[in-house]
């Protein structure tokens, strides 16, 4: 399976979670990596676009297409096993919890879970601490520039 992450292009290879586990995001808390990816690039775009006005928006973007084997392991997440307000803004703590015990666990490589920006849409959590890991790969990075209307 292909997935994408937008990312500023001096973070963008190699993969790791060391971003994340810097500042912690809505499934990590500061100190646990964890890699961002979405099902499409769509989503990728609406998930980095959430947080900018046309006045903050980096130009220095790449579009990343990442490899995973479909046999990987993953744990599909439904949205009756997340936490109350897990899609509320700012994030609960509740979610970092949740993905910490992901990463903590150590189960699965990858953990599927129901986008906050787009309903129906799907982010893809990689754990690059998994065993798995290193059977995931850069395919693709590509430089990006955001359309501006998306902005107006």
């Amino acid at each position: 399976m292909e997935v994408y992450r937008l990312s500023r292009e001096k973070f963008s290879s190699p993969l790791s979670g060391v971003g994340a586990a810097i500042k912690g995001a809505r499934w990590n808390s500061v100190g646990i990596e964890m890699i961002y990816t979405a099902t499409n690039r769509s989503l990728a775009i609406a998930e980095v676009a959430v947080h900018f006005s046309i006045s903050t928006i980096p130009d220095d973007y790449v579009m990343i297409s990442i490899f995973i084997p479909d046999d990987i392991s993953m744990k599909k997440i439904e949205l009756s096993e997340l936490p109350p307000n897990w899609n509320s803004f700012p994030h609960s703590q509740s979610t970092q919890i949740f993905g910490d015990k992901f990463i903590l666990e150590n189960r699965y490589c990858v953990l599927q879970i129901p986008s906050t920006v787009t309903q129906g849409d799907y982010n893809l959590l990689i754990n690059p601490n998994h065993f798995e890991f290193k059977r995931i790969s850069i395919i693709d990075i590509r430089k990006f520039s955001f359309d501006q209307r998306l902005f107006k």
